[in-house]
């Protein structure tokens, strides 16, 4: 009998000393295997994206006789902190590549308006707190605003807001060395709100320039920095996301809007306006625009797409063609395009013909435009976009729709009319929708 439990006994003694062993010897590494992890700091990282901004992953280095900490080693904690940092230097990065660029305008006007005091509506106060004096109808009048430096074709210039340069007898503009230099206009466009100046002489050689960004890869939520110089303070930054793309903005004069303006929350003050609008990498995304009073929290921004498809014409001729159907356009509500029979938004109502123009005789009222040489034109931002910028005298096939039926138009664009021009034309009616 103790035989038979002494064998037994033995035999699983052998059993346990045999796992012991094979658990505690050291794996083998296969020949397809990794020595090392694959997120290790040594090892060229992946980089984590906060907004548009690229952040790098953490570097930690590695001693011999110590484990290397990697980023799935890290608390949530410890990754947040690491994230706000990476993204603040981000930030102080881009503002010191485009800051040096940046610089304040002033204009003296004679008589009119004052555009950095209207958005007070001459506010005593107002002019009290800045040392302003009261204006009298027909004397000269002072105005602040930001402006930045571009290369283009060679040639340095200042890009800033059409409002802050209007009406100017002389322009100062002051660099960050707080010298002062005078500038002239090369060009300007009250409808998109642009101006274009230059250094009269010498003293811009030294000054950097920006780089431009692309406004079409812009998100909502990403990062921006908005730099000026509001209320007159010098080099003023501030930081918010981008809170809406596409953004039409009633103007101040009542004609029609400021279109596809960049929204967001960083705020943009008088004096603000004419500077640059930059993203995380330091790249100018948008002008800024001081286009609303009174409005916590809401800024606007030109995007620099739209300032780039016109700077050679600001430049050269000093002022933008524009081409035109002579039609006045309406979106595709819901309830009329109920009436027509089609899906809302498929196209965009004409709501009245521009006598005299291209498109009387070849378009009617209530036709809907459907396309532009095959572009599809569901709303009027994609009508006015595939026209405005074509050359005068080019011909163009709408695809139209009429009384239920499918034709094809063409028509001859013809030069838009100023602003001036067209309130004084009879047949648009602001209500009725916005000339195209």
């Amino acid at each position: 009998m103790k035989r038979w439990i002494i064998w037994p006994a033995i035999a699983l003694v052998a059993v346990a000393i045999g796992l012991i062993s094979l658990f505690s010897s050291p794996p083998q590494p296969s020949a397809n295997s990794q020595t090392q992890d694959p997120l290790t700091a040594t090892q060229p990282q992946e980089q984590l994206k906060i907004s548009t901004a690229q952040i790098p992953a953490p570097v930690v280095e590695s001693k011999s006789d110590q484990p290397i900490e990697t980023l799935s080693s890290l608390t949530k904690e410890e990754l947040e902190s690491l994230i706000t940092a990476a993204g603040q230097n981000a930030i102080k990065t881009a503002i010191r590549s485009v800051a040096p660029a940046v610089v304040q305008v002033q204009v003296v006007s004679q008589g009119g308006t004052n555009s950095f005091q209207d958005f007070f509506n001459n506010d005593p106060f107002f002019k009290r707190f800045f040392n302003i004096p009261e204006d009298e109808q027909g004397q000269k009048q002072s105005a602040l605003g930001s402006g930045f430096f571009i290369s283009y074709g060679g040639q340095k210039y200042l890009l800033t807001n059409n409002h802050v340069i209007d009406g100017a007898v002389s322009i100062q503009v002051l660099p960050p060395d707080h010298s002062s230099l005078k500038a002239e206009i090369v060009g300007a466009d009250a409808q998109l709100d642009l101006a274009v100046l230059k250094i009269v002489g010498n003293g811009a050689e030294d000054l950097p320039v920006v780089e431009l960004g692309d406004s079409s890869q812009v998100e909502v939520g990403d990062w921006v920095i908005a730099i000026g110089n509001p209320f007159g303070l010098d080099y003023t930054v501030t930081a918010g996301i981008i809170s809406y793309l596409h953004r039409d903005i009633p103007r101040p004069d009542g004609r029609c809007c400021f279109r596809d303006m960049t929204q967001t929350d960083a705020a943009i003050n008088p004096g603000n306006s004419g500077g640059p609008l930059v993203d995380a990498q330091g790249r100018v995304i948008g002008i800024n625009s001081a286009i609303v009073s009174n409005a916590a929290g809401l800024g606007f921004a030109i995007p620099i797409n739209s300032a780039k498809r016109v700077l050679d014409q600001l430049i050269n001729k000093g002022s933008i063609t524009r081409a035109w159907l002579g039609v006045i356009i309406g979106e595709l509500t819901q309830d009329k395009a109920e009436y027509f029979g089609i899906q809302p938004f498929s196209g965009v109502l004409i709501n009245d013909i521009v006598k005299g123009g291209p498109s009387e005789g070849r378009l009617q009222e209530d036709d809907v435009i459907l396309s532009v040489d095959g572009q599809p034109t569901p709303r009027m931002r994609d009508l006015q976009d595939a026209i405005q910028y074509r050359s005068v005298g080019e011909a163009v096939q709408l695809e139209v729709l009429r009384a239920g039926q499918r034709i094809t138009v063409d028509i001859p664009l013809a030069e838009r009319p100023s602003d001036e021009q067209l309130s004084q034309t009879p047949t648009p009616q602001p209500q009725s929708g916005q000339p195209q």
